[in-house]
Formats: C-alpha cells, structure tokens, sequence
C-alpha cells in the first residue's frame, strides 16, 4: 500500500527514525535477541552491545558511563529524579517553571494531591525566567529545582549552568529536562553542573521506547521503577536492546550534525518564519529571538483556531502542531504560551512549527505555499474576525463559545 506525501513540520513532537539507526537495531531484534543479563555466552555478547552504546550516550553528554541509566522515555526520567530527590533528602518541596513539559506539570500536580509542596515559577513574556527570582524561591525544605533546557512549545532555552550554580549554593539537587537539545546544542553535563539531566532517544531520529537518566556521580538515588539488579540496581525491567543500541547510533549522529543543525537547519527555519510573517497579517512569534532552538518557531495567527488551522494544513499532507503532543486533543489553550502572558485566544490561535535535518527547502516552499491561503480562508468566514461582515450580529463571546462547540465537534468527526 502506498503512503501518501507528506511534509513533516512537529519534529519536536518526534523526529524520523535515520536509516543509520534502524541499520543499527535490526541485528537486535532478528539475531541478538536474548536477554543481556543471561549467563551463557550469547547473552554476554548482547550486553556487551548494551554496554557499547551505554558509552555512545555517555559520550554525548560527556558524562561517565556509570553515570547513565537507560529509562523507557523522558518522562519517565524526569519523574524519576524528582522521585529520587524527593526520597533521599527527606524535603517536602520541588521547584520548577510554569512552562515545562507536561511530565512535570502534571507530576507536580500529583505531587502536590500527596501531600507535597510544588512551586511554579512564572516567566517572563518572552518565555524567560527571572533567576533573581528563582533563587529567592528556593526553601530550607527545597528538595529539588527542575527546569527544562529548552521549551518544547517555543524553543527558548534557560540558563542552565547559571540555575545549578544557584542550586549548589543552596545546597540543592538541580534537574534539568533537556529533551529537546541533543544535536542542536552542545551537551556537557560536567560544564552544566546538574545533578539530573532526562533524554528521550525519538526526539533525536530514534525509536520511542527508551530514553536516559543521567546521575551524578556519588549523588544519592532512589530507584523509581523497582525490580531485579538492571542498570546496576537503579531501574528494573530487562534492558530494550534493540532500541538502546539504536541510542547509541544516534547519540552518534547527533554529535557528527550538530554544526548542520545549528547552520543550515537554522537558515531554514528562519526563513520560513519570515516569510510567514511577511505574508500572514496579524501575526507574531511567540517567544524570544534568542537564546532559542535553531528549528523551533511558535507563531500566533489572530481571528483563528489552530486546530482548524492544523485540520486544512493536514488535508495538504502537512504535518505541524499548537504545542506538545503530549496535550494535543485538549481545547484548552497552551498552558505554555498562557504562562508567557499570551491573550487566551492568540494563544488558541499559536502553530508550533519545528524542523529536522531531513527538512528541506522544497518542504519549506510548499508550507508557503499553503499556509497564507488557510489563514486567510479561515478569517473570511471566522466571527472572531473584526471584518467579517456579519461581526456587528455577534457577540465576542457568545463567538468564542460557538466557535470552540464547532472545532469540538469537528475533533470528534475526525475521531
């Protein structure tokens, strides 16, 4: 069956798996399928794979071997290391941003319902986060501080190095998502001076399954997933093989990329953004110019919903998203964009539009090419359009109501 074409904008949201890396697992699910912590000879040939791309991933974030615990996802790792602080000071509260993803967000809200205690810090309206502010946060009960490298809705990248400075001289763990960063920047955890630092291997053209945990040497750690003597007594469940190889491939490719990334990658990506903005009136980036991700761009489109947005650009193969996939469905604005202080109806109105190295100019003219005319059609028969001839007729929002009942029940259609 042939698969239609498709131009892919939510690399953020996933990214390609890269040829090099299914070359790389395929061995592991057809010949070198059994379990690494067997004691025959088969298996120790498996874990010796295990243990090489064990130094991929270490290499990539310039840690120590020992120092990594392979996980089946970012949130996984994320929620681990707030669950580790957590057990092994005896604190009673985490600080992090408004603005993560939503594998804190919503870990701190549970957090919160067992008894914690969970700031969330606001950002500025660019996206960025007062430090002053976040040092005068942290608490004699402070048991961790936990703050994204880079947003995953707008691409804005915190000053991480100045943050675990903060966290040392408070004598607190300090965490950082940084999901969203290998191949785009350079990664050095020793430099970064963090205690914790989650990947997740999909986001950097590998498969979904398997992510990291870094932990630094000598800090203490409470297992979060218990079970037998895996990854050295800190995550139980047998090792995933094939797709913590395929990490270490990647690992690799990230690092032989990342000039591309940040050169042409980033030219691209500008590009397109301004000639989005050139051609779509009442638009506006969401987020700061720089410090920022070299594929991210966050555009808000006013009179709009980005869900219909998003339903027409999918009828001409384009693919893109409002924000995190981990919330896609929900009708509620971006709790990101919110936080940056964005009217609640820009912010229903924001596309996130993210490349990879797989993305080319062609890709990039055929989004031009269509997504001024969707904008356009979508205001000439909106109501939350000033100019649409039949606006004095409504009322804002009884407008805004019908219109969000209208996308509700388009949403289900398409369900």
């Amino acid at each position: 069956m042939s698969q239609r074409q498709f131009y892919y904008f939510d690399n953020n949201a996933t990214t390609p798996v890269a040829p090099e890396v299914v070359a790389a697992m395929t061995p592991f699910l057809t010949e070198y399928w059994g379990n690494p912590s067997s004691a025959y000879s088969f298996a120790h040939e498996i874990a010796r794979h295990v243990d090489e791309a064990r130094e991929k991933v270490a290499a990539l974030i310039h840690a120590d071997p020992k120092e990594i615990v392979f996980t089946s996802c970012g949130t996984e790792s994320n929620n681990s290391a707030l669950h580790s602080a957590l057990a092994t000071t005896g604190k009673r509260h985490v600080l992090t941003t408004a603005v993560e993803h939503s594998a804190n967000i919503n870990f701190g809200e549970y957090l919160e319902k067992s008894g914690y205690d969970v700031t969330f810090l606001p950002v500025n309206s660019d996206g960025s986060l007062d430090l002053h502010l976040l040092d005068k946060s942290i608490r004699p009960d402070t048991a961790i501080v936990s703050v994204m490298w880079a947003n995953n809705e707008t691409g804005v990248i915190f000053s991480i190095q100045e943050i675990a400075a903060i966290c040392r001289r408070h004598g607190v763990l300090c965490h950082t998502d940084a999901v969203q960063t290998p191949g785009k920047l350079k990664i050095d955890v020793k430099d970064l001076g963090v205690d914790f630092l989650s990947l997740s291997a999909h986001k950097l053209h590998a498969p979904k399954g398997i992510g990291l945990l870094y932990v630094k040497r000598r800090t203490k750690y409470q297992p979060y997933v218990i079970g037998g003597h895996q990854e050295r007594g800190r995550r139980g469940g047998t090792e995933n093989v094939a797709n913590i190889v395929a990490f270490g491939r990647a690992a690799e490719l990230a690092m032989s990329r990342l000039d591309e990334e940040n050169t042409r990658v980033r030219a691209l990506r500008d590009r397109m953004e301004n000639a989005i903005l050139a051609a779509v009136p009442h638009s506006r980036r969401n987020g700061a110019v720089e410090p920022r991700l070299p594929n991210t761009s966050n555009l808000s489109f006013d009179f709009v919903e980005a869900e219909a947005v998003l339903m027409l650009l999918d009828q001409v193969g384009i693919c893109a998203s409002s924000g995190s996939a981990c919330t896609t469905g929900s009708l509620d604005p971006s709790h990101v964009l919110m936080a940056m202080g964005l009217p609640p109806m820009q912010a229903r109105g924001s596309l996130r539009l993210s490349l990879s190295l797989y993305n080319t100019d062609e890709d990039v003219d055929y989004l031009l090419q269509h997504l001024p005319p969707i904008i356009k059609k979508l205001r000439d028969i909106s109501p939350l359009n000033p100019e649409h001839p039949d606006n004095a007729a409504y009322d804002a929002e009884t407008a805004r109501k019908k219109h969000e009942e209208d996308l509700a029940g388009a949403l289900a259609e398409k369900e």
